[in-house]
């Protein structure tokens, strides 16, 4: 089993940064892609950005230009550079990871999230 720990959340004004780590640990062999999906209140979980393990990315159009993701091999961790925040973002945050190499609709592997809250 693939255990990951997100931290980083919090509370920013609109236009601010904040930036999310998500570690992992136990069976590390079985991860591939890495990512982010988001939840805000009345909505559906969706992707926000995910990267396979040599560091292809992809975006969901709402964060385009706006939230970088990055991946460390070595340390086992995937962050999520989120610059230009909107109270849209509002949301909470989930890192998960999976053995295929892009992020499916449901990853094998979740965090427990972050909450992300922009004010306005």
């Amino acid at each position: 089993q693939v255990q990951l720990v997100e931290s980083g959340g919090g509370l920013v004004q609109a236009g601010g940064s904040l930036r999310l780590s998500c570690a992992a640990s136990g069976s590390i062999f079985a991860i591939n892609a890495m990512g982010w999906y988001r939840q805000a209140p009345g909505k559906q979980r969706e992707l926000v950005a995910g990267i396979t393990r040599t560091g292809s990315t992809n975006y969901a159009d709402s964060v385009k230009g706006r939230f970088t993701i990055s991946r460390d091999n070595g340390k086992n961790t995937v962050y999520l550079q989120m610059n230009s925040l909107k109270p849209e973002d509002t949301a909470v945050y989930y890192c998960a990871s999976d053995f295929r190499n892009q992020l499916p609709r449901l990853p094998a592997s979740w965090g427990q999230g972050t909450q992300v809250t922009v004010s306005s």
